[in-house]
């Protein structure tokens, strides 16, 4: 929408045909410009439809990766989708002359993969998961660390011109226009719907989505952030303060803001599969980041 507002002519994709009339009269709802974005089918594994769809493109964003709210059997569920479509993309990309593309990588591709002793370090956009410890990452981000490295990787070996930047978030929150909305608003959603009976002593690095789009935007638009990664997050905050921050904007509901122990929340876990993607941060405080990076 932010595109759209600023006048670019935009043109996006969902796997689902089904679904292109109802995003465009959601998205018109917030830009008088829906008339300059079209809607395509497409699926990250089809490099055919990528090499169509980038013809005659400026730029590229590259937002969606897999990341469902119930863990799959098999991991490659998730990385090898993320890392295939992200090199259909790139590949595609690179033979139209696209000039640049944005890819929305994850925090989670800084900051886990580490020792109990470096846990506690200050992490900035020069770190990497170390998507082998399997001790301290899970399938997304293993995932979101193996997809963001193939890119680089593949603009290492291919000389093509095609630019590239990276933006890693945290948490992703915001306002929720559709019933089919992202992972991360469980977050907020379990809390008020009471599906938790108390907190669970997890925390989270978060960023409002309309933050990230505008650093998407800022991605794609300036040169010098050509070639760079960008953390994006408006800092950390655990289960037990946003459920606090929540009790006060609605004290009509019934928001418990106790935290459980440890070993409760893992058997809890059993039941509320929503919880099984988080518990790798299970009573682990916060991890440091540094954002050091500026595009001034």
């Amino acid at each position: 929408m932010q595109l759209l507002n600023k006048g670019y002519l935009v043109t996006g994709t969902l796997r689902d045909k089904n679904r292109i009339n109802s995003i465009r009269e959601i998205i018109g709802q917030h830009t008088p410009n829906v008339h300059n974005l079209t809607i395509e089918v497409a699926d990250l594994d089809d490099s055919k439809v990528w090499k169509k769809l980038v013809q005659n493109m400026d730029f590229i964003q590259h937002i969606a990766s897999p990341f469902p709210r119930i863990l799959p059997k098999h991991e490659n569920e998730l990385i090898l989708p993320a890392k295939n479509g992200t090199l259909n993309i790139l590949k595609a990309a690179s033979e139209a002359k696209v000039k640049r593309v944005v890819m929305v990588s994850s925090l989670a591709a800084v900051i886990y993969g580490k020792s109990k002793k470096d846990r506690n370090n200050v992490f900035n956009e020069a770190d990497w998961t170390d998507e082998t410890n399997k001790q301290d990452t899970a399938p997304y981000m293993r995932s979101k660390t193996i997809a963001e490295k193939a890119a680089w990787e593949y603009l290492e070996q291919n000389n093509t011109g095609l630019e590239l930047t990276t933006v890693l978030p945290g948490a992703i929150l915001g306002p929720v226009l559709e019933k089919d909305f992202g992972t991360s608003a469980n977050i907020v959603i379990s809390i008020l719907n009471g599906s938790l009976p108390a907190t669970p002593k997890i925390g989270f690095d978060i960023i409002d989505v309309r933050s990230v789009a505008e650093l998407l935007i800022l991605a794609m638009e300036m040169p010098q952030s050509a070639g760079k990664r960008y953390i994006a997050s408006a800092g950390y905050l655990s289960f037990a303060q946003i459920a606090k921050i929540l009790k006060q904007q609605y004290p009509g509901r019934k928001i418990s803001t106790r935290e459980l122990p440890n070993c409760a929340t893992r058997i809890f876990s059993l039941y509320e599969k929503n919880l099984k993607p988080i518990l790798l941060d299970l009573g682990i405080k916060e991890r440091p980041i540094f954002i050091k990076q500026s595009m001034n």
